[in-house]
């Protein structure tokens, strides 16, 4: 009896495990890369939910700085720096004016890319600090939303590589309602979770997350006139710590609101 094929979104679904991973790839079925980035949020409610079992396994155990510090530095290993990379390639283009595209494509970092990835650590870390046992549900919800962020950017705006390394997803995306499906689907199993620790408020903190997914690719495909690779990342990146930054702001006004 012949072997039934695995359909294609299960097979993208693979591909997008390993491509935005460093998780074991999974025995079966065999991974395609064409329309990953549609189901990249599932990755990061993944990355994100480990993170936040760290955090939940630390929790009273270790100082905060050093809480703080291994959260971190678990969600980098995670992701194996495809998305900080980006960042900071991004920042370094931005800085190099008419060299932009010839500054993202140097391996060596510059002093742009550097304060890029200290301003998100430091974004993050700000963020963590003041949500306590929140976090774990917090880290959740800006990593699936930060990696909404390059769905609008493939969408809306030109690809600046045609012959780059991250061109495929511009050649095989479908439109931006489609793509979105996946995510849609995932929000309400995200609305059933309890956020430890809070009442009342955390549902619509969580959505708040979704503002920068929409407005740091605008920005920033405005400003280099289109989106890459590195942009794509930079869109995660930025959009997760500014979205982990929000939520952490807006469980303090519900707090001292209530």
């Amino acid at each position: 009896m012949p072997r039934l094929s695995a359909p294609p979104w299960l097979r993208d679904l693979a591909g997008a495990w390993i491509f935005y991973s460093v998780l074991p790839a999974w025995p079966a079925p065999a991974p395609r890369f064409e329309r990953i980035a549609r189901f990249a949020p599932w990755i990061g409610a993944v990355l994100g939910a480990l993170q936040g079992l760290l955090w939940w396994g630390l929790e009273g155990r270790v100082p905060l700085v050093a809480q703080v510090a291994l959260v971190l530095a678990l969600g980098l290993w995670l992701s194996g720096g495809l998305h900080m990379d980006g960042a900071m390639d991004s920042a370094d283009g931005l800085a190099a004016g008419d060299r932009c595209l010839e500054a993202m494509a140097d391996s060596r970092v510059g002093a742009s890319g550097v304060q890029a990835l200290v301003l998100v650590l430091l974004l993050r870390t700000a963020a963590l600090a003041m949500l306590g046992a929140a976090a774990p549900m917090a880290l959740v919800w800006a990593a699936v939303c930060g990696r909404v962020a390059p769905l609008p950017a493939m969408a809306w705006f030109p690809y600046l590589r045609p012959g780059g390394s991250a061109a495929f997803h511009r050649v095989h995306r479908a439109a931006l309602a489609m793509e979105l499906r996946p995510t849609l689907l995932l929000l309400p199993l995200l609305l059933l979770l309890p956020w430890p620790g809070c009442s009342g408020w955390p549902v619509p903190t969580g959505l708040v997350a979704l503002v920068p997914a929409l407005l740091v690719p605008v920005a920033l495909g405005r400003r280099l006139g289109g989106h890459s690779g590195d942009s794509y990342g930079a869109c995660v990146e930025w959009s997760e710590s500014v979205g982990l930054l929000l939520i952490a702001g807006g469980l303090r006004l519900g707090a001292w609101a209530g």
